[in-house]
C-alpha cells in the first residue's frame, strides 16, 4: 500500500508540475501582451486557487469533470471517457493547486528582465519565441527552479482537492497524504509513521535544494 501509494504520489506530482510549468511559462510570457482588464481577470483566475479551500477546489472541479459536468459529460457522453476517480483527475486537481505557485515565480522573473536584452534580440534577427527559449527563460531559470521546487512540495502533500475528485482507491489513486490519513483512521500507526518518515524525507530534500537554490548567484 505504501509503495504504491508513494509511486501514485510521485507520477502525480511530476507530470502535474511538467504540465502546469509549461502552460505558465506561456502564459507569464503573453500575459503582457493583452490589455489591462483582460490581464486583470485572468491574473484574478489563475491567483484565485491559493486563497481557495483545496476541497472546495475539488468540488468545484467535480461540477466540471463529472459525468454530467461541462466537459466530463462531455466526454463521457461523445468518448466513453471517464475522469473522476482516476489518477488523471488527481493530475488535473494537483496542476490547478499548484499553477498560482509557479506563476508568481515565473511571472516575477520576467517582469525582471531589462527590455534591451528583448530589444538587442530583436535587433539581431531572433524572434519572439526565439528570444524566449534562448534569452528570456535561461535568465530566469533561478525562477523556474524555485518556481518548480515549491510546487513539487505543494502537489506531494495534496489532498483535499486530490480526494474530491479521485477518491482514495489504494492502488489506483491513494497518494501519500491519503494513505496516512487512512493508516491513522484504520489505527494502523504504524503504517502511518513509515509514511510519515517518507514526507518528512521527501520535504528534507526538497528543502535541501530550495536553500541550495537561492544560495546561488
Amino acid at each position: 500500500m505504501i509503495i504504491s501509494a508513494l509511486l501514485i504520489t510521485l507520477k502525480i506530482s511530476i507530470i502535474s508540475v511538467f504540465i502546469s510549468a509549461v502552460i505558465t511559462i506561456l502564459l507569464a510570457w503573453k500575459i503582457n501582451k493583452v490589455d489591462k482588464k483582460r490581464k486583470k481577470i485572468i491574473e484574478w483566475i489563475v491567483t484565485l486557487p491559493i486563497f481557495f479551500s483545496p476541497s472546495a477546489i475539488g468540488y468545484v472541479l467535480l461540477l466540471i469533470l463529472g459525468k454530467k459536468g461541462i466537459i466530463g459529460g462531455y466526454l463521457y457522453n461523445y468518448f466513453d471517457i471517464k475522469i473522476i476517480f482516476t489518477w488523471w483527475a488527481g493530475v488535473i486537481a494537483t496542476s490547478v493547486v499548484i499553477f498560482p505557485i509557479l506563476y508568481q515565480n515565473i511571472k516575477s522573473g520576467l517582469l525582471g528582465i531589462e527590455s534591451s536584452y528583448i530589444e538587442a534580440a530583436k535587433e539581431m534577427g531572433a524572434s519572439k519565441w526565439q528570444t524566449l527559449i534562448h534569452i528570456q527563460l535561461p535568465m530566469i531559470k533561478k525562477n523556474i527552479f524555485t518556481g518548480l521546487l515549491l510546487a513539487f512540495g505543494r502537489a506531494v502533500g495534496e489532498f483535499g482537492a486530490t480526494l474530491m475528485i479521485a477518491g482514495n482507491i489504494p492502488g489506483r489513486t491513494q497518494t501519500i497524504p491519503m494513505a496516512i490519513y487512512s493508516a491513522v483512521e484504520l489505527g494502523d500507526y504504524k503504517s502511518a509513521n513509515i509514511i510519515l518518515l517518507i514526507i518528512s524525507v521527501i520535504s528534507f530534500i526538497i528543502l535541501i535544494f530550495y536553500n541550495y537554490n537561492l544560495k546561488k548567484d
